[in-house]
C-alpha cells in the first residue's frame, strides 16, 4: 500500500509542478515587454545606447556596468526619450517592468511608464535621468 501511495503522491507533485512552471513562465514573458537587459559601459558618467534598439520595442531595460539598478529607457517621439532608475521608492527594491509600468516584487509598489506611483506603499516617483541625441545614439547621464 505504502508503494501505491508514494508513487501517487511522486505522480501528483511532480504534475502540479510542471503546471505551475507552465503557468509562471507564460505570466512573466506577457508581462515582459522587453526581451533582454542590455549591459552597458559608463562613460564619462554616461551610457550611450543606440537608438536602433528603438526600432522594434519602446522600452529598453539597460544595466550600467557596476549598478545594482537597472535603467528602463522609453522612446516617446524620434527626440524625445525618458530614462527611469528600477528602484522603488519605499525600500530599495529592483522593479520589475510590465506591460504598463514597473511593479516591486517586494511590497507590491506599482508605477506607470511615466514613473509615477499608482499603488503604494510607494509614495515617491520613479528618479528620472536627463537624456540627449548623441550621434545616432542616445546618451543616459547618470548624474542627474
Amino acid at each position: 500500500m505504502q508503494i501505491e501511495r508514494r508513487k501517487f503522491l511522486e505522480s501528483a507533485c511532480r504534475a502540479c509542478l510542471i503546471a505551475g512552471a507552465g503557468f509562471l513562465i507564460t505570466d512573466l514573458t506577457a508581462c515582459d515587454p522587453v526581451s533582454k537587459v542590455m549591459n552597458l559601459n559608463i562613460t564619462d558618467n554616461t551610457v550611450y545606447v543606440p537608438l536602433s534598439a528603438f526600432a522594434k520595442q519602446k522600452i529598453q531595460i539597460v544595466r550600467p556596468h557596476g549598478w545594482f539598478y537597472d535603467i528602463a529607457i522609453r522612446k516617446i517621439s524620434a527626440e524625445q526619450y525618458e530614462a527611469l532608475l528600477m528602484e522603488c521608492t519605499h525600500q530599495r527594491t529592483q522593479l520589475i517592468a510590465t506591460g504598463s509600468g514597473f511593479t516591486c516584487p517586494l511590497h507590491g509598489s506599482k508605477f506607470n511608464l511615466e514613473g509615477n506611483v499608482l499603488k503604494g506603499p510607494a509614495e515617491r516617483p520613479l528618479k528620472k535621468f536627463n537624456t540627449s541625441l548623441e550621434n545616432e545614439q542616445l546618451a543616459v547621464q547618470l548624474n542627474s
